[in-house]
């Protein structure tokens, strides 16, 4: 069941299942809550209180708004967890991982913990030699012709490379929902806006983290040349001991969407450490 909450310039759309401790799960550009439909139940069978957002601009969240901003959207899960009665361990995908970082530095009582899944969290510089790397051409070229054109049929065409080998068996309607909404009013313009906004914001933020952080890529996500390099660099900017690396084989730049036991595998026991820590 949606439920809204108002914020200072639109509507926040979310879902919230089970009880426990409180998990907020944020979705990358062109996405929207339904990303994580494999792992909500995990969580909430494992014991917790899991709240489904949907970024501004996505999903059924409101789509005027001037700041397309990492510092932005941090701003909104930092209301949606002091509305739920927080703290919250956060879970971002892509653009919201810099979001999380953000949202964690920015308010560390409100959040335990954070899982940054293929995040955007640091300034990116393309070398030429990173250009030779098939799946990280394809990708780049795919996912700069949607922002630049603002075109579904290219943002689709990303999808492809992003998922490499195996889809979800419900792909086909993935796909058709993802194309329904990108095709309504303002929707477009959230990814094209998200998609044009650098992660300096974040990257700044990286050294004010002071909770712990578990950083998951796939080894062959198409946004980075190198996944495992741009994820060791994400936990060598954290604060000594605070990160951890998980590479998941053969996932692309969906990990919680492609092989969402082997995320949640993962996250269960980071969830568990965290809170002994805390």
């Amino acid at each position: 069941m949606t439920e809204y909450l108002a914020v200072d310039g639109g509507t926040i759309a979310y879902e919230v299942a089970g009880s426990g401790p409180l998990v907020v799960l944020a979705h990358g550009i062109g996405d929207s809550r339904a990303a994580y439909r494999s792992v909500i139940p995990q969580l909430v069978a494992a014991g917790y209180r899991v709240a489904a957002v949907d970024l501004r601009g996505c999903g059924e969240s409101s789509v005027d708004w001037s700041d397309w901003s990492r510092t932005a959207v941090a701003g909104d899960l930092l209301a949606v967890i002091r509305h739920l009665g927080g703290p919250a361990v956060l879970v971002g995908h892509s653009f919201s991982g810099g979001a999380a970082t953000i949202a964690a530095a920015q308010e560390p009582s409100l959040i335990t913990a954070v899982v940054e899944v293929a995040p955007f969290t640091r300034k990116q510089t393309i070398r030429l030699g990173d250009l030779r790397v098939k799946r990280f051409r394809q990708g780049m070229l795919r996912l700069l012709g949607t922002v630049v054109f603002g075109s579904v049929p290219r943002w689709r065409s990303y999808l492809d490379v992003a998922y490499p080998g195996a889809k979800p068996a419900d792909w086909a309607e993935r796909l058709g929902r993802i194309d329904s909404l990108l095709r309504e009013p303002g929707r477009m313009k959230a990814l094209q806006g998200m998609g044009r906004n650098a992660p300096t914001d974040a990257g700044a933020q990286l050294a004010g983290v002071r909770c712990p952080v578990l950083v998951m890529m796939g080894t062959l996500d198409p946004d980075w040349a190198d996944p495992h390099a741009e994820g060791s660099a994400i936990v060598e900017a954290l604060p000594s001991g605070l990160g951890r690396l998980e590479m998941i084989d053969g996932a692309g730049h969906y990990p919680h969407d492609q092989l969402p036991d082997q995320v949640v595998s993962l996250i269960l026991p980071f969830l568990r450490s965290a809170a002994a820590r805390a």
